[in-house]
């Protein structure tokens, strides 16, 4: 019989949500947990509401309602203010609490310092939780760490899980009900084929909790995803191992199972190395076959001297040659980038969207060095006085908490506004053929940096309208002259069109866009506001206002809806008149409306 009967389990959920859905998470960690203890205990649950700000009440519903006697938390380091959140609830009601993932691994006895936490697993969780399940609170149970006699016990340390195969599947069931999809049926869920990685990188905290990469076998991988499989519906499944093509007899197996089954209704993604996609180039075709759309590449920097501090084993040749061959074979790339390592200057991080430009990358993620707890990184910064915060809720990537050498923590916000300003292509904006049309490109592109801008809690609207600007304004100073070759069913444009960004009434930067022959050319122009052009007027105040409007909450239920939208487009109009049925989508909508007509508006009365 086990100590504990009645278990609760929750992912802590990030502070501020990144505007992207593939971010969303899909519980699978502690569905894992439920997994190992499922046939020895009475009950398991997660709380309802878990995907939005009624978490809270929701647990401490549960908590009245039916018998817990263990609370089980996984907190990443930028969820970790909201995992004691739960804690102090779970307190309350007078009940046992453990506390495992990334954050509580790296930081014991700072976690134990809070009395809401009655002990911490240490590591890979499945094998710990099981044993403190049966057991109870034990010096006999490996991985555990727990206050005692006003100090802290550290239990044996427990290896990795070395036979991977024997983790039970990921008890998906479980899950909460996710805009409008429960338990196995999520439209965007997960997968890991293996564990750990073969390398060390100083800023990557997987080596803290999963070590040295073992890899599934192809059979046990190819079960998970026949349980995913719906030949009516396609998923979008990340595979987000550290590296999934470390093995790639392993990745070809996989492949040729999952073909022979007919397992290939789904969209995937994953990451690896350029080296390892280089020596895949023989079954890229069959990965396309199977759905992998698109790989993630961390490139992280141009600088040969950054990589080796990072200790990253690029070459640089390779990432070139590698991005080319998913290419041919009908597979995105999307390469990552880390600004503000502290040997790098402002002059360093500049080259970083035209480096990645050339590089044929069409998408790509600029996000700021963050030193998690457990890293080398960490240490390294810690040393060198160049943490300047240990808020961790703004430890997701996207808010700098740190500085470098030369550039303060403000100048970090900057370069990383300027680098995807830098990076746009402006194609979106060049296909259209009116000033209508440019402007609601715009819109909706301002409106996405405007959501990036807002995972960083500390950002006042005043600052985030400056920042943007200042990057618009530099990014003109380097007077870009943009070209798009236009296809046949575009329209000749009679006249150009213009649509100005205005911060002030002083200033604006405008997007002109003149047809030369079978060409646009789009120039970008930083000017006084002294004349005004024919065409449209965005004031950003007004952009960043209103995108200060929308919960995260309700913009990723919009994103969600609409990633299922572009992934099944066979079933569109069902699709279709779930999203136009949510108030979100009419929030969102009049907004851009309002701002659309409010452009028009103003260029009017400027012209008046």
């Amino acid at each position: 019989m086990a100590f504990f009967k009645n278990i609760c389990l929750i992912e802590a959920p990030q502070a501020v949500i990144s505007p992207f859905p593939r971010y969303i998470s899909d519980c699978i960690g502690i569905c894992y947990l439920a997994a190992a203890v499922e046939h020895d205990v009475e009950s398991l649950v997660i709380p309802e509401n878990y995907y939005n700000d009624g978490l809270y009440d929701s647990f401490r519903a549960l908590l009245k309602q039916r018998p817990v006697d263990l609370v089980a938390i996984s907190s990443m380091t930028g969820c970790f203010n909201n995992a004691l959140r739960l804690a102090e609830i779970a307190k309350e009601h007078g009940v046992f609490v453990v506390m495992g993932g990334f954050h509580p691994t790296a930081l014991p006895e700072e976690v134990l310092r809070h009395r809401c936490v009655d002990a911490v697993a240490i590591g890979e969780g499945e094998s710990t939780f099981r044993e403190l399940v049966l057991k109870g609170l034990s010096k006999e149970v490996p991985g555990l760490a727990y206050r005692e006699n006003g100090g802290v016990v550290y239990t044996a340390q427990r290896p990795v899980i070395g036979e991977i195969d024997s983790i039970a599947f990921p008890l998906r069931s479980l899950r909460p009900r996710r805009y409008g999809e429960k338990g196995t049926d999520y439209s965007i869920d997960t997968i890991y084929t293996s564990r750990g990685c073969p390398w060390s990188c100083s800023f990557c905290a997987n080596d803290t909790m999963h070590k040295g990469w073992r890899g599934r076998s192809p059979e046990n991988v190819v079960e998970e995803f026949a349980r995913l499989h719906d030949p009516k519906k396609k998923k979008l499944i990340k595979i987000w191992d550290a590296n999934f093509l470390t093995n790639i007899k392993r990745a070809e197996a996989i492949c040729d199972m999952m073909i022979e089954r007919g397992l290939t209704n789904f969209r995937i993604m994953t990451e690896t190395r350029a080296k390892d996609l280089i020596r895949a180039e023989r079954i890229l075709g069959k990965l396309r076959k199977i759905g992998l759309s698109k790989v993630g590449l961390g490139i992280e920097s141009p600088n040969t001297r950054t990589l080796e501090l990072m200790n990253k084993k690029n070459v640089l040749d390779d990432v070139s040659r590698a991005i080319s061959l998913v290419r041919g074979n009908g597979i995105g790339a999307e390469g990552y980038f880390i600004i503000g390592h502290y040997t790098e200057t402002v002059e360093d991080t500049l080259v970083y969207p035209e480096f990645a430009k050339g590089l044929g990358l069409r998408q790509a993620l600029f996000m700021s060095m963050t030193p998690y707890p457990g890293t080398k990184i960490f240490e390294e910064y810690k040393n060198e006085g160049h943490i300047t915060s240990f808020d961790w809720d703004l430890y997701n990537n996207f808010c700098p908490v740190v500085s470098t050498r030369s550039m303060d923590t403000p100048t970090l916000v900057q370069m990383m506004v300027y680098c995807n300003v830098a990076f746009c292509n402006y194609r979106s904006v060049l296909k259209r053929n009116s000033v209508s049309g440019v402007l609601i490109t715009m819109l909706k592109d301002l409106f996405q940096l405007c959501f990036l801008m807002r995972v960083n809690k500390t950002l006042e609207d005043g600052i985030i309208t400056d920042t943007i600007y200042r990057a618009f304004a530099r990014y003109a100073g380097e007077k870009p002259e943009i070209t798009y070759q236009c296809r046949p069913s575009d329209k000749p444009l009679k006249s150009p069109v213009v649509v100005s960004v205005q911060r002030s009434c002083e200033e604006a930067v405008d997007f002109i866009i003149e047809q030369r022959g079978d060409f646009r050319r789009l120039s970008i122009i930083h000017r006084s506001v002294n004349s005004m052009p024919a065409g449209a007027v965005i004031r950003l105040d007004e952009v960043v206002a209103a995108s200060g409007s929308i919960s995260m909450d309700s913009l990723m239920r919009l994103l969600f809806r609409n990633e299922l939208i572009q992934n099944n487009p066979g079933r569109m109009a069902g699709q279709l008149f779930s999203i136009t049925g949510d108030p979100v989508f009419w929030r969102v909508l009049r907004r851009l409306v309002t701002l659309y007509s409010r452009s028009f508006k103003k260029t009017s009365e400027l012209a008046a």
